[in-house]
């Protein structure tokens, strides 16, 4: 017992007389490393009669806590001291002014994703992911899109394999959840999609879509609707209405262009805004759902072109040649009406 007291005593004189961090590891080491003297101290128990050794072992232990508080506590008075040295000895110059920090800019494609986000997902939808390289079953053949179907033709697909693709639309994250779960379903599915484009100032290879997709056995065309009407007066304001065309899609049937209309000077304009329609029952199929049982509707949208319809901005390459000039002028809420 006198040897521990000696010892302990002996390590708190070392720790006070301590001049650097380097010392202190050093003598961390001699006292509470695996070889230190503490450690050997312990290793000596299993010699003591078997009636001794608790005792001695819970001396030893509270004598390693003294020690390694003490420890911590020189280590920070050395940090603070050489702090302080480096202050006196000139190394920083405290009359320099503070660097400014220069925040950046919301990005204009985020701002449109952001803000689809908040509508739908007050109406129940949640954000679903998938990758962006696809098997060719999940990017065309289970959305009713057959090797020999024309519309294969109209996607301009990068192939990085026989059936392998980088999607063509976010539409494989609905078959990938389709498949995943069973109805209900309401997911809005954001990403970037690829096309064999040439780059002009309306099209690029990458740019991205979100499309949302509702399943359940009561989903009918006029929920639909109000949802993109909706849809619409979030994006575009409260007067902005929706008008539906007649058109073709191979994943739904009936399916329709949507175009957005809002006053203007010159009166009502109207602009194609997205495509949607009731998920054909093929696709319900192909992922083992009973169309007679549940059916239900999806919509997609271009986030650049809701953007450059929202923002007025007649060029898509702008929206990636992160020009501080062009982004700074969305440091603000983002809200401008189309064609400003």
């Amino acid at each position: 017992m006198e040897d521990l007291q000696h010892l302990e005593a002996s390590a708190l004189e070392k720790i006070k007389s301590l001049g650097s961090q380097q010392d202190l590891t050093q003598l961390r080491s001699e006292l509470l490393g695996k070889k230190g003297l503490l450690g050997q101290a312990l290793r000596s128990v299993s010699a003591l009669p078997e009636a001794e050794r608790p005792g001695r072992g819970k001396e030893i232990n509270i004598i390693k806590q003294k020690l390694a508080a003490a420890l911590d506590d020189a280590a920070k008075s050395l940090a603070q001291a050489e702090r302080e040295a480096k202050l006196v000895g000139g190394r920083y110059d405290v009359t320099l002014p503070g660097r400014r920090t220069v925040a950046g800019y919301p990005h204009p494609l985020r701002l449109v994703e952001e803000e689809v986000f908040r509508c739908l997902k007050s109406l129940g939808f949640t954000v679903a992911n998938g990758p962006l390289v696809e098997h060719d079953w999940y990017n065309f053949e289970a959305l009713n899109i057959p090797q020999d179907h024309p519309a294969r033709d109209m996607q301009d697909t990068f192939f990085l394999a026989p059936s392998v693709v980088l999607r063509t639309h976010t539409s494989n994250v609905q078959i990938r959840t389709m498949l995943a779960q069973d109805p209900p379903i309401r997911i809005v599915a954001p990403g970037m999609v690829f096309r064999n484009d040439a780059v002009d100032a309306t099209h690029s290879p990458v740019f991205h879509q979100v499309e949302g997709l509702w399943i359940d056995e009561k989903a009918t065309f006029g929920d639909l609707k109000g949802i993109l009407q909706r849809f619409a007066v979030q994006l575009f304001g409260p007067e902005a209405q929706v008008r539906l065309r007649p058109s073709y899609f191979p994943f739904t049937e009936p399916s329709a262009e949507v175009d957005v209309g809002y006053k203007t000077s010159k009166g009502l304009e109207w602009l194609e805004v997205l495509g949607a329609g009731m998920v054909h029952p093929e696709v319900l199929k192909s992922v083992g759902y009973d169309p007679n049982k549940v059916q239900g509707f999806a919509f997609g949208a271009g986030i650049e072109r809701i953007a450059m319809l929202r923002y007025g901005i007649k060029d898509i390459r702008l929206f990636y040649e992160n020009d501080l000039r062009f982004l700074g002028q969305f440091g603000g809420n983002g809200r401008h009406a189309p064609g400003r």
